[in-house]
């Protein structure tokens, strides 16, 4: 399937059977309605926020993979340090795409794309999937990701009054301390 056509595209990828279309976050809705009504991917499956901090700071230890997999219990990275591809901003929202046609025997599937950082908000497409209402609903409340144009943008999964959003990689994990029994 050719996407050169996606409206505000930035890039696609195809890797390991997978297409990713990333587009401008402000296109997202016009990507979407061309995508939804041009393409055929009339059905949003899912939508996934993934938080990228620190991502272009630091070197990761690579490892050599071949077709017999490789040992985990053995150490792996062989000092190959390799630094990760930057990320654009800190999150992504991906939109999980499918082109549901009867008597298909494979659905043609595709991830939409766009970024943003802290205190951007990105378009929603609840006008253009109605299911977005919920999934934007759960990335606001897990990453704090605003959605533009939300008819019903609040907590979904956490209490109104809890601080903060608990899948960001700088929420403070913690607690209370614990005693135990027998514990001094």
């Amino acid at each position: 399937m050719n996407f050169a056509d996606v409206p505000r595209l930035t890039s696609v990828t195809e890797e390991r059977g997978e297409t990713t279309v990333v587009v401008e976050t402000a296109g997202l809705r016009e990507a979407s309605e061309y995508l939804r009504d041009e393409s055929g991917f009339n059905f949003l499956a899912d939508i996934t926020a993934t938080d990228y901090l620190g991502w272009n700071e630091r070197t990761v230890a690579g490892y050599w993979g071949h077709r017999g997999g490789r040992d985990i219990n053995r150490p792996g990275s062989w000092g190959l340090a390799k630094k990760p591809e930057p990320k654009p901003k800190r999150f992504s929202v991906s939109y999980h795409l499918v082109s549901v046609v009867s008597g298909a025997r494979r659905a043609t599937r595709v991830r939409l794309q766009v970024w943003c950082d802290e205190g951007e908000s990105v378009p929603s497409v609840v006008s253009v999937w109605p299911t977005a209402d919920w999934h934007e609903r759960e990335a606001y409340d897990l990453m704090g990701i605003e959605f533009e144009g939300h008819p019903n943008l609040k907590r979904i999964l956490m209490d109104d009054d809890w601080q903060g959003h608990p899948l960001r990689k700088d929420y403070p994990i913690g607690g209370e301390p614990v005693r135990f029994s027998g514990a001094e």
